[in-house]
């Protein structure tokens, strides 16, 4: 990467990096003081669930409001937005009030978002956008984790320490943004494909996105309950969160390296059992926080791997010209399953106590699981098309820096292989022949290739039009 390109994206994700070390934690901290003082489990998961609701509604319509006054004065005014909304829950505790203010939060957060992610965007090429993307990744996973690992120690100076910590933070963060020349990147507004559409192109990608959703929203809002309930003070349960993010970064990548030598729906049917034993193990075995700790890493890497395992198997199936709305109505459904993942699981861990939220884990996984064995026996997945990119949730525009170069070659090699298939209605005989294309064995222009010998003996050639060339 040039000195140049980090010049201009290092101080959008020095803010988003500010900024989200507050606001990670303050997700926990909301939950656990809910708890703490004698909320039920239904107000705590309304309360929840409005951050998540907020950040659905965010991301359908902030881009317009960032088009009409620019980003640098966009980003000013959602992290302020942000600072103020964390130090009113400092001045008031009150479940109503709270409400409200984790609903303007969640929409003013993924304000941030939008403005980090197009500026990330006219930034780098086309090609530049894995390196891009695996910085934001960083910044978002890496703060998320230390404001973690910091929130008990934080929490010891005082009852109102960490909202006024939280909100110095998103004040903080507007000053890498605003030292910089006056830059306003070009942004369009975002159509995703509807869910209709999207069930009838990537039935597994829908219900993936969805499931994933409700199980990463329960992570970050409702296990901290759990760990608190078991008897954890709040700088261990900081610690155990810190342990499931590090896990959902660290693994995330070896997975999708395996997926893409792997069917991506048997990926994501191990990652279902996987998940469904690990809590289970985490229900039965002995409260050991060590043992807990590593659980955790783990569930954390199974759980949050199965969002991009399932828009990565989609984009195996998306025409290159639909790639970008089809991972943006995905992330949409995603939101919707973190919006209602609090309201769905309370009410379990009202009626099992603590263990619920793991009870609920193994459901939701078996479902998942049951899908995906139920649509690969229904229509087996493709081969994969191109390399998986890791993603965390990300806004409708950000979901842009997904789409790279390799991605939209895949996709047209996937289209070809279709047509090629209807030419060709052997099967064994048309996938060498792309095959041959994606490893660059395309002749020169005029130059004959032939085709495998056919079932009655016979070969035929043909001559490597453009458009396969182009994509090998």
């Amino acid at each position: 990467m040039s000195p140049q390109l980090l010049a201009m994206v290092l101080a959008p994700l020095l803010g988003l990096f500010v900024v989200c070390i507050g606001n990670g934690f303050i997700s926990s901290l909301t939950a656990l003081r809910l708890d703490a003082s004698g909320a039920s489990d239904t107000v705590i998961g309304l309360v929840s669930s409005a951050y998540f609701i907020g950040l659905t509604l965010g991301a359908m319509f902030n881009d317009r409001l960032i088009v009409r006054i620019g980003h640098i004065r966009a980003y000013s005014s959602f992290a302020s937005l942000t600072a103020v909304t964390i130090l009113l829950q400092g001045l008031f505790f009150d479940a109503t009030a709270w409400f409200a203010f984790r609903l303007i939060g969640g929409w003013a957060a993924v304000g941030v978002f939008l403005v980090v992610e197009s500026w990330m965007l006219l930034a780098g090429d086309q090609k530049m956008r894995g390196r891009l993307l695996a910085l934001y990744m960083i910044a978002l996973y890496g703060s998320g984790m230390l404001g973690q690992v910091k929130l008990g120690m934080i929490d010891a100076w005082g009852e109102t320490a960490p909202f006024m910590v939280a909100g110095m933070l998103a004040s903080l963060s507007v000053l890498p943004m605003v030292i910089l020349p006056r830059v306003s990147p070009p942004i369009e507004h975002v159509e995703p494909l509807s869910p209709y559409r999207l069930i009838r192109m990537t039935p597994t990608g829908v219900m993936g996105s969805f499931g994933s959703g409700i199980a990463i929203a329960a992570v970050y809002t409702l296990l901290p309950i759990y760990l608190q309930r078991i008897g954890m003070d709040v700088f261990q349960v900081g610690q155990m969160m810190a342990s499931t993010i590090l896990g959902a970064m660290v693994l995330q990548y070896p997975v999708g390296r395996w997926s893409d030598r792997q069917d991506r729906q048997v990926v994501l049917i191990a990652l279902g059992i996987f998940c469904t034993a690990l809590s289970v193990l985490i229900v039965l075995l002995p409260n050991s926080p060590t043992l807990l700790l590593v659980l955790l890493f783990l569930l954390g890497g199974g759980i949050f791997a199965i969002y991009p395992v399932a828009v990565s198997h989609s984009a195996d199936r998306a025409p290159s010209g639909a790639l970008v709305r089809m991972i943006q109505g995905l992330l949409l459904i995603n939101s919707i399953g973190s919006a209602v993942s609090p309201l769905i699981i309370t009410p379990a861990m009202s009626a099992l106590g603590e263990p619920g939220l793991f009870w609920s884990f193994v459901v939701l996984n078996l479902c998942l699981t049951g899908f995906f064995l139920w649509r690969r026996n229904a229509r087996p997945a493709p081969i994969p098309v191109a390399p998986f990119e890791a993603a965390a949730q990300m806004t409708p525009v950000g979901a842009e820096m997904r789409v790279t170069e390799d991605l939209e070659q895949g996709a047209l090699g996937h289209e070809l292989m279709e047509d090629l298939s209807a030419v060709v209605p052997d099967v064994e005989v048309a996938t060498p022949v792309m095959e041959d294309i994606f490893n660059h064995a395309v002749p020169e222009p005029g130059a004959a290739s032939y085709l495998p010998d056919t079932a009655d003996g016979k070969s035929g050639t043909y001559d490597a039009s453009p458009e396969m060339r182009a994509a090998s």
